[in-house]
Protein backbone atom coordinates (compact mmCIF):
# COMPACT_ATOMS: atom_id res chain seq x y z
CA UNK A 1 0.00 0.00 0.00
CA UNK A 2 1.48 3.04 -0.94
CA UNK A 3 2.16 5.16 2.37
CA UNK A 4 -0.09 8.95 2.88
CA UNK A 5 1.78 11.70 1.36
CA UNK A 6 1.59 15.35 3.75
CA UNK A 7 2.22 18.82 2.92
CA UNK A 8 5.48 20.20 5.02
CA UNK A 9 5.33 23.82 3.69
CA UNK A 10 4.12 26.02 0.51
CA UNK A 11 6.59 28.33 -1.02
CA UNK A 12 7.61 29.59 -4.08
CA UNK A 13 9.01 27.64 -6.88
CA UNK A 14 12.70 28.55 -6.28
CA UNK A 15 12.40 28.27 -2.73
CA UNK A 16 10.67 24.91 -2.77
CA UNK A 17 13.32 24.08 -4.75
CA UNK A 18 15.82 24.91 -2.16
CA UNK A 19 13.99 22.97 0.34
CA UNK A 20 13.98 19.81 -1.68
CA UNK A 21 17.74 20.16 -1.93
CA UNK A 22 18.20 20.02 1.79
CA UNK A 23 15.70 17.63 2.45
CA UNK A 24 16.61 14.94 -0.10
CA UNK A 25 20.57 15.16 1.02
CA UNK A 26 18.99 14.01 4.71
CA UNK A 27 17.10 10.91 2.76
CA UNK A 28 14.18 12.44 2.60
CA UNK A 29 11.98 11.37 -0.56
CA UNK A 30 10.81 14.78 -1.58
CA UNK A 31 7.29 15.55 -4.03
CA UNK A 32 7.11 18.98 -5.80
CA UNK A 33 3.03 19.72 -6.60
CA UNK A 34 1.47 22.54 -8.52
CA UNK A 35 4.31 23.65 -10.60
CA UNK A 36 3.59 24.97 -14.39
CA UNK A 37 5.87 22.33 -16.01
CA UNK A 38 6.38 24.86 -18.84
CA UNK A 39 7.14 28.30 -17.17
CA UNK A 40 8.02 26.91 -13.35
CA UNK A 41 9.24 30.38 -12.23
CA UNK A 42 5.99 31.79 -12.35
CA UNK A 43 4.30 29.28 -10.20
CA UNK A 44 2.57 30.52 -6.55
CA UNK A 45 1.85 28.58 -3.97
CA UNK A 46 3.89 25.24 -4.75
CA UNK A 47 3.60 22.46 -2.69
CA UNK A 48 6.63 20.98 -0.60
CA UNK A 49 5.25 16.92 0.09
CA UNK A 50 7.10 14.26 1.76
CA UNK A 51 6.11 10.77 3.22
CA UNK A 52 4.23 10.69 6.36
CA UNK A 53 6.39 8.58 8.17
CA UNK A 54 9.57 10.86 7.15
CA UNK A 55 7.69 14.04 8.48
CA UNK A 56 9.33 14.01 12.24
CA UNK A 57 12.83 13.73 10.54
CA UNK A 58 11.89 16.58 8.17
CA UNK A 59 10.75 18.74 10.98
CA UNK A 60 13.97 18.24 12.57
CA UNK A 61 15.92 19.49 9.67
CA UNK A 62 13.56 22.42 9.55
CA UNK A 63 14.05 22.95 13.36
CA UNK A 64 17.68 23.23 12.66
CA UNK A 65 18.15 25.83 10.20
CA UNK A 66 17.08 29.10 9.29
CA UNK A 67 13.42 27.86 7.26
CA UNK A 68 11.60 27.10 10.75
CA UNK A 69 11.83 31.42 11.27
CA UNK A 70 9.99 31.75 7.17
CA UNK A 71 6.36 32.65 7.82
CA UNK A 72 5.74 30.51 5.03
CA UNK A 73 6.20 27.60 6.00
CA UNK A 74 3.06 25.60 6.96
CA UNK A 75 4.30 22.52 9.12
CA UNK A 76 2.10 19.94 8.03
CA UNK A 77 1.48 18.86 11.96
CA UNK A 78 1.04 22.14 13.42
CA UNK A 79 -1.28 23.06 11.24
CA UNK A 80 -3.66 20.38 12.44
CA UNK A 81 -3.09 21.32 15.85
CA UNK A 82 -4.75 24.92 14.76
CA UNK A 83 -7.06 23.90 12.44
CA UNK A 84 -9.54 20.76 13.82
CA UNK A 85 -11.19 19.29 11.01
CA UNK A 86 -15.03 21.40 10.75
CA UNK A 87 -18.13 21.15 8.75
CA UNK A 88 -20.24 24.02 9.04
CA UNK A 89 -24.08 23.81 8.08
CA UNK A 90 -26.67 26.85 8.20
CA UNK A 91 -30.19 25.30 8.63
CA UNK A 92 -33.77 27.26 7.92
CA UNK A 93 -35.25 24.17 9.19
CA UNK A 94 -36.94 23.18 5.89
CA UNK A 95 -36.50 20.14 3.86
CA UNK A 96 -33.61 21.39 2.23
CA UNK A 97 -31.57 21.68 5.01
CA UNK A 98 -32.16 18.33 6.29
CA UNK A 99 -30.81 17.33 2.66
CA UNK A 100 -28.01 19.29 4.00
CA UNK A 101 -27.19 17.98 7.19
CA UNK A 102 -27.44 14.52 5.94
CA UNK A 103 -24.89 15.21 3.75
CA UNK A 104 -23.04 17.00 5.71
CA UNK A 105 -22.91 14.48 8.47
CA UNK A 106 -22.26 11.61 6.54
CA UNK A 107 -18.91 13.76 4.92
CA UNK A 108 -18.13 14.52 8.39
CA UNK A 109 -18.04 10.71 9.51
CA UNK A 110 -15.79 10.20 6.33
CA UNK A 111 -13.07 12.85 7.46
CA UNK A 112 -12.83 12.57 10.94
CA UNK A 113 -14.74 16.27 11.57
CA UNK A 114 -17.34 17.61 13.72
CA UNK A 115 -20.07 19.58 12.78
CA UNK A 116 -21.92 22.78 13.89
CA UNK A 117 -25.73 23.68 12.81
CA UNK A 118 -26.01 27.52 12.77
CA UNK A 119 -29.70 29.45 12.13
CA UNK A 120 -29.75 33.03 11.75
CA UNK A 121 -32.59 34.63 12.47
CA UNK A 122 -33.55 38.22 11.72
CA UNK A 123 -35.58 40.24 14.22
CA UNK A 124 -37.30 44.05 13.65
CA UNK A 125 -34.87 46.49 15.37
CA UNK A 126 -36.49 49.86 15.97
CA UNK A 127 -34.03 53.15 17.59
CA UNK A 128 -35.14 54.19 20.67
CA UNK A 129 -33.98 57.82 19.54
CA UNK A 130 -36.38 57.28 16.45
CA UNK A 131 -39.37 60.22 16.30
CA UNK A 132 -42.83 59.22 17.26
CA UNK A 133 -42.17 55.74 18.81
CA UNK A 134 -44.08 55.57 22.04
CA UNK A 135 -43.31 53.53 25.11
CA UNK A 136 -46.00 50.74 24.06
CA UNK A 137 -44.48 50.51 20.80
CA UNK A 138 -41.00 49.78 22.10
CA UNK A 139 -42.36 47.15 24.73
CA UNK A 140 -44.45 45.04 21.57
CA UNK A 141 -41.00 44.75 19.52
CA UNK A 142 -39.41 43.62 22.50
CA UNK A 143 -42.33 41.04 23.21
CA UNK A 144 -41.78 40.53 19.29
CA UNK A 145 -38.34 39.69 19.56
CA UNK A 146 -38.72 37.59 22.70
CA UNK A 147 -41.14 35.27 20.59
CA UNK A 148 -38.90 34.96 17.86
CA UNK A 149 -36.13 33.75 19.71
CA UNK A 150 -38.59 31.13 21.55
CA UNK A 151 -39.69 30.24 18.40
CA UNK A 152 -36.47 29.24 16.67
CA UNK A 153 -35.23 27.55 19.51
CA UNK A 154 -38.12 25.46 19.87
CA UNK A 155 -37.57 24.63 15.76
CA UNK A 156 -33.70 23.92 16.53
CA UNK A 157 -34.53 21.46 19.31
CA UNK A 158 -36.82 19.90 16.80
CA UNK A 159 -34.01 19.12 14.18
CA UNK A 160 -31.68 18.07 16.67
CA UNK A 161 -34.56 15.32 17.52
CA UNK A 162 -34.86 14.08 13.87
CA UNK A 163 -31.21 14.17 13.68
CA UNK A 164 -30.63 12.08 17.11
CA UNK A 165 -33.57 9.61 15.76
CA UNK A 166 -31.73 9.02 12.57
CA UNK A 167 -28.71 8.67 14.75
CA UNK A 168 -30.46 5.99 16.30
CA UNK A 169 -31.41 4.31 13.39
CA UNK A 170 -28.42 4.13 11.36
CA UNK A 171 -29.40 6.54 8.99
CA UNK A 172 -27.20 8.83 9.96
CA UNK A 173 -23.84 8.17 11.45
CA UNK A 174 -23.21 9.15 14.84
CA UNK A 175 -20.74 12.44 15.01
CA UNK A 176 -20.09 15.01 17.73
CA UNK A 177 -22.21 17.93 16.85
CA UNK A 178 -23.22 21.67 17.82
CA UNK A 179 -25.89 24.36 17.47
CA UNK A 180 -25.80 27.90 17.83
CA UNK A 181 -27.97 30.80 17.06
CA UNK A 182 -27.24 34.09 15.62
CA UNK A 183 -29.39 37.29 15.28
CA UNK A 184 -28.84 38.95 12.38
CA UNK A 185 -29.16 38.86 8.32
CA UNK A 186 -28.85 35.25 7.53
CA UNK A 187 -25.77 36.05 4.67
CA UNK A 188 -24.01 38.12 7.24
CA UNK A 189 -24.22 35.68 10.12
CA UNK A 190 -23.03 32.98 8.16
CA UNK A 191 -20.33 34.58 6.37
CA UNK A 192 -19.14 36.21 9.69
CA UNK A 193 -19.43 33.17 11.94
CA UNK A 194 -17.97 30.85 9.26
CA UNK A 195 -14.41 32.81 9.89
CA UNK A 196 -14.66 32.32 13.59
CA UNK A 197 -15.70 28.66 13.40
CA UNK A 198 -12.67 28.24 10.73
CA UNK A 199 -14.46 25.07 8.78
CA UNK A 200 -12.90 22.97 6.29
CA UNK A 201 -16.33 23.18 4.06
CA UNK A 202 -19.85 25.03 4.77
CA UNK A 203 -22.59 23.07 3.53
CA UNK A 204 -25.99 24.94 2.37
CA UNK A 205 -29.51 23.90 1.21
CA UNK A 206 -31.03 25.78 -1.76
CA UNK A 207 -33.82 25.48 -3.70
CA UNK A 208 -32.25 25.38 -6.89
CA UNK A 209 -33.63 25.26 -10.24
CA UNK A 210 -37.17 26.05 -8.70
CA UNK A 211 -35.94 29.60 -7.53
CA UNK A 212 -37.80 32.16 -9.61
CA UNK A 213 -34.86 35.24 -11.03
CA UNK A 214 -36.41 38.07 -8.52
CA UNK A 215 -35.48 35.45 -5.53
CA UNK A 216 -31.88 34.79 -6.96
CA UNK A 217 -30.62 38.09 -5.51
CA UNK A 218 -31.69 37.70 -2.08
CA UNK A 219 -30.98 34.23 -1.79
CA UNK A 220 -28.54 33.25 1.52
CA UNK A 221 -26.63 30.87 -0.55
CA UNK A 222 -25.95 32.96 -3.38
CA UNK A 223 -24.72 36.03 -1.27
CA UNK A 224 -22.32 33.22 0.83
CA UNK A 225 -21.02 31.75 -2.16
CA UNK A 226 -19.93 35.17 -3.90
CA UNK A 227 -18.57 36.70 -0.15
CA UNK A 228 -16.89 33.40 1.54
CA UNK A 229 -13.26 32.72 1.63
CA UNK A 230 -14.20 28.75 2.55
CA UNK A 231 -15.29 26.16 0.06
CA UNK A 232 -19.11 25.85 0.04
CA UNK A 233 -20.84 22.62 -1.47
CA UNK A 234 -24.58 23.56 -2.04
CA UNK A 235 -26.97 21.19 -2.28
CA UNK A 236 -30.39 22.20 -4.57
CA UNK A 237 -33.48 20.64 -3.04
CA UNK A 238 -33.41 18.18 -5.88
CA UNK A 239 -30.55 16.61 -5.63
CA UNK A 240 -30.81 13.03 -5.82
CA UNK A 241 -28.14 11.46 -3.28
CA UNK A 242 -27.76 11.74 0.68
CA UNK A 243 -24.22 10.97 1.14
CA UNK A 244 -21.27 11.93 -1.68
CA UNK A 245 -20.06 8.18 -1.29
CA UNK A 246 -23.11 7.86 -3.77
CA UNK A 247 -21.73 9.78 -6.19
CA UNK A 248 -20.11 8.74 -9.38
CA UNK A 249 -18.76 11.51 -11.46
CA UNK A 250 -18.09 15.47 -10.33
CA UNK A 251 -17.10 17.94 -12.97
CA UNK A 252 -14.63 20.47 -12.65
CA UNK A 253 -14.49 23.54 -14.68
CA UNK A 254 -11.48 25.50 -15.78
CA UNK A 255 -10.45 28.44 -17.27
CA UNK A 256 -6.79 27.11 -17.52
CA UNK A 257 -5.07 29.30 -15.28
CA UNK A 258 -2.52 28.84 -12.46
CA UNK A 259 -5.23 29.88 -9.90
CA UNK A 260 -6.98 26.83 -11.18
CA UNK A 261 -4.26 24.33 -10.46
CA UNK A 262 -4.20 25.53 -7.07
CA UNK A 263 -8.21 25.10 -6.70
CA UNK A 264 -7.68 21.66 -8.08
CA UNK A 265 -5.38 20.92 -5.43
CA UNK A 266 -8.11 21.99 -2.66
CA UNK A 267 -10.88 20.09 -4.46
CA UNK A 268 -8.65 16.78 -4.27
CA UNK A 269 -8.34 17.56 -0.52
CA UNK A 270 -12.00 17.62 -0.11
CA UNK A 271 -12.94 14.69 -2.09
CA UNK A 272 -9.89 12.56 -0.61
CA UNK A 273 -12.02 10.31 0.77
CA UNK A 274 -14.01 8.85 -2.22
CA UNK A 275 -11.29 6.94 -4.44
CA UNK A 276 -14.13 6.12 -6.79
CA UNK A 277 -15.19 9.33 -8.81
CA UNK A 278 -14.85 9.95 -11.83
CA UNK A 279 -13.64 13.44 -12.75
CA UNK A 280 -14.35 15.21 -15.72
CA UNK A 281 -12.73 18.62 -16.51
CA UNK A 282 -14.40 21.07 -19.00
CA UNK A 283 -13.96 24.49 -19.90
CA UNK A 284 -16.22 27.22 -18.18
CA UNK A 285 -16.47 29.51 -21.86
CA UNK A 286 -17.48 28.15 -25.10
CA UNK A 287 -15.65 30.30 -27.51
CA UNK A 288 -13.70 27.62 -29.58
CA UNK A 289 -10.90 29.67 -29.99
CA UNK A 290 -9.91 30.52 -26.82
CA UNK A 291 -11.06 26.77 -25.36
CA UNK A 292 -10.08 23.91 -27.65
CA UNK A 293 -9.26 20.61 -27.37
CA UNK A 294 -5.52 20.61 -27.45
CA UNK A 295 -5.57 23.16 -24.38
CA UNK A 296 -8.11 21.02 -22.30
CA UNK A 297 -6.19 17.88 -23.39
CA UNK A 298 -3.05 19.34 -22.18
CA UNK A 299 -4.24 20.65 -18.47
CA UNK A 300 -6.46 16.94 -17.94
CA UNK A 301 -2.94 15.36 -18.64
CA UNK A 302 -1.22 17.69 -16.07
CA UNK A 303 -3.55 17.01 -13.67
CA UNK A 304 -3.57 13.23 -14.80
CA UNK A 305 0.38 13.22 -13.95
CA UNK A 306 -0.10 15.28 -10.48
CA UNK A 307 -3.08 12.69 -9.29
CA UNK A 308 -2.02 9.44 -10.56
CA UNK A 309 -4.26 8.30 -8.40
CA UNK A 310 -7.67 9.92 -9.52
CA UNK A 311 -9.86 9.37 -12.87
CA UNK A 312 -9.46 11.74 -14.69
CA UNK A 313 -10.87 13.03 -18.48
CA UNK A 314 -11.53 16.11 -20.08
CA UNK A 315 -14.84 17.33 -22.27
CA UNK A 316 -14.85 20.21 -23.72
CA UNK A 317 -18.45 22.29 -24.05
CA UNK A 318 -20.39 22.77 -26.77
CA UNK A 319 -20.47 26.13 -28.58
CA UNK A 320 -22.97 29.23 -27.83
CA UNK A 321 -25.24 30.19 -24.41
CA UNK A 322 -22.61 28.68 -21.16
CA UNK A 323 -25.66 27.56 -19.09
CA UNK A 324 -27.56 25.31 -21.88
CA UNK A 325 -24.06 24.43 -22.32
CA UNK A 326 -23.55 23.27 -18.64
CA UNK A 327 -26.61 21.90 -18.70
CA UNK A 328 -26.20 19.48 -21.82
CA UNK A 329 -22.81 18.30 -20.28
CA UNK A 330 -24.22 17.42 -16.94
CA UNK A 331 -27.09 15.03 -18.48
CA UNK A 332 -24.94 13.88 -21.50
CA UNK A 333 -22.37 12.88 -18.54
CA UNK A 334 -24.44 12.03 -16.20
CA UNK A 335 -22.87 14.94 -13.92
CA UNK A 336 -24.02 14.70 -9.70
CA UNK A 337 -21.37 17.73 -8.70
CA UNK A 338 -19.69 20.48 -10.20
CA UNK A 339 -17.07 22.50 -8.96
CA UNK A 340 -15.32 25.52 -9.33
CA UNK A 341 -13.54 28.25 -8.36
CA UNK A 342 -14.69 31.92 -7.51
CA UNK A 343 -13.37 34.42 -6.36
CA UNK A 344 -14.71 38.25 -4.01
CA UNK A 345 -16.61 40.41 -6.55
CA UNK A 346 -17.64 44.17 -6.02
CA UNK A 347 -21.63 44.54 -4.89
CA UNK A 348 -22.11 46.40 -8.53
CA UNK A 349 -20.12 43.31 -10.06
CA UNK A 350 -22.24 41.16 -8.23
CA UNK A 351 -25.94 42.92 -8.63
CA UNK A 352 -25.35 43.42 -12.91
CA UNK A 353 -23.60 40.53 -13.47
CA UNK A 354 -23.90 37.47 -11.35
CA UNK A 355 -20.75 34.97 -10.87
CA UNK A 356 -20.41 31.19 -12.89
CA UNK A 357 -20.85 30.31 -10.05
CA UNK A 358 -24.07 31.90 -8.82
CA UNK A 359 -25.72 31.19 -12.15
CA UNK A 360 -24.96 27.38 -12.04
CA UNK A 361 -26.28 27.34 -8.56
CA UNK A 362 -30.05 28.61 -9.72
CA UNK A 363 -29.90 27.26 -13.26
CA UNK A 364 -29.29 23.29 -12.45
CA UNK A 365 -30.42 21.04 -9.98
CA UNK A 366 -26.63 19.82 -9.43
CA UNK A 367 -24.60 19.89 -6.74
CA UNK A 368 -21.90 22.68 -6.54
CA UNK A 369 -18.51 22.93 -4.52
CA UNK A 370 -17.37 26.77 -4.85
CA UNK A 371 -13.68 27.19 -3.63
CA UNK A 372 -12.67 30.70 -3.27
CA UNK A 373 -9.08 31.90 -4.53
Amino acid sequence: MEEKLVTLAIYTFEKAQILKTILESEGIEVYIHNVNQIQPVISAGVRVRIKESDLPHALRVLEDSKWLSDENVVSAKSKEKENPKRILIPIDFSDYSMKACEIGFNYAKEVGAEVMLLHAYFSPYFPSAMPLVNVDYDIQSKESVTNILARVKKEMLQICEQINNKMASGELPKIKYDTILREGLPEEEVIEYSEEYNPMLIVMGTRGKSQKDIDMIGSVTGEVIEMSKKPILAIPENTSFKNLANVNHLAFATSMNQRDLVVFDEFVELIKPYKHLQIHIFNISTTRNEWNEIRLAGISEYFKKQYPELNISHTVLDDGDLLLAVEKFVRDKNIDLIALSTYKRSLFARMFNPSKARKMLFHTNTALLTIHH
